[in-house]
């Protein structure tokens, strides 16, 4: 396969090149395959009971927990008067909240070893999160993200996502929100639900459905596995989703991760993003959903961004989205580790 295809939520084309997956290589080997940690690590600063960098000691917790980030981005007692810089350049105070979700009590269970009543509470604190900073004066936008694996930078290996409460929305989403509503204008239909049609007459692609939520790796991927996690419902945020609505999205969640792990049985490394409408502006054509990006074309093997991504500026992938679908879809099942040896 060697085409381009245009992705409309980002509006730029990706190069999609699958006969350059063989191509030789003699780089580097990523070290993917880390031995199962402890279910309690006294070192960690995030397992129950254990003090932190700050000082503050963590509560002997017993579900999700949330606390407010030691090492902040953005906060609420940011500089306020700033140093004017020179000439044209402008500058402003990093103003709003920086916050650690850890998933489970145990150092040793990621997101997919929970089970489904696990992820849905964690969608529920998830609500409450933006519920509560949807109040903030200074909070514009909330980016919830999870970095999983070594090969992405996690500091930590106890399961936690992040959540940045910026007063800005991120570059991204504002691209995001600029299609979705010049496609609302020109068709006076929803951008995600246009995508979602596609892929569900194409169907290959689609890798997992429960009730109201849907699982794909979209026609326009830029990375090997990248898959798009949402509900079939038009949302501006997570916040908006309805109890089953939830439970159907965790269930999908759940088993879209377990999937990762389960292609090459081991932590499948990525980084998951909830792409959220900001909060102070119309979200018209706005669609909430969970966005997947891995960084393995295979085991050991990274996608490496080069001259065309980071010089050019548009994405070339080495896959076919239709061949990693279909790995996915056969990486179905209860999750490896708790398969026979």
């Amino acid at each position: 396969m060697w085409e381009e295809r245009w992705h409309p939520l980002r509006e730029e084309w990706v190069i999609v090149a699958a006969h350059r997956q063989s191509r030789p290589w003699s780089g580097a080997e990523v070290i993917t395959r880390t031995p199962k940690p402890p279910a309690f690590d006294p070192a960690c600063y995030l397992c129950p009971g254990n003090a932190r960098v700050s000082g503050a000691v963590n509560p002997r917790y017993t579900g999700t927990f949330v606390f407010d980030n030691d090492h902040p981005c953005v906060g609420q007692t940011a500089p306020r008067e700033l140093q004017p810089p020179a000439g044209m350049y402008r500058s402003r105070p990093a103003t709003g909240v920086a916050r650690v979700v850890c998933y489970s009590p145990r150092h040793d269970v990621t997101l997919a070893e929970l089970d489904v009543d696990g992820v849905d509470a964690l969608l529920e604190t998830w609500q409450q999160q933006m519920r509560e900073l949807m109040t903030h004066p200074d909070v514009a936008f909330v980016l919830i993200f999870e970095n999983k694996g070594e090969v992405v930078g996690v500091s930590n290996p106890h399961p936690h996502c992040q959540i940045y409460a910026t007063n800005f929305p991120f570059k991204y989403i504002e691209t995001e929100l600029q299609a979705g509503r010049r496609h609302i204008e020109q068709t006076g239909r929803i951008l995600f639900q246009d995508i979602l049609a596609a892929e569900q007459q194409d169907g290959r692609r689609i890798i997992a459905r429960c009730g109201s939520a849907r699982a794909f790796v979209p026609y326009f991927a830029r990375y090997a596995y990248e898959t798009y996690v949402a509900p079939l419902r038009s949302v501006a945020t997570i916040a908006d989703l309805d109890a089953r609505e939830r439970r159907d999205l965790a269930t999908v969640l759940h088993d879209m991760v377990i999937r990762f792990d389960n292609l090459w049985r081991m932590p499948f490394p990525y980084v998951m993003a909830l792409h959220q409408a900001p909060l102070k502006e119309d979200a018209a054509g706005f669609h909430f959903h969970i966005e997947f990006h891995p960084p393995l074309r295979r085991p050991n093997l990274l996608k490496y961004l080069a001259g065309p991504e980071i010089g050019g500026g548009n994405f070339l992938s080495d896959t076919s989205p239709e061949e990693k679908a279909a790995e996915l879809a056969a990486a179905g099942g209860p999750h490896y580790l708790s398969q026979p040896a």
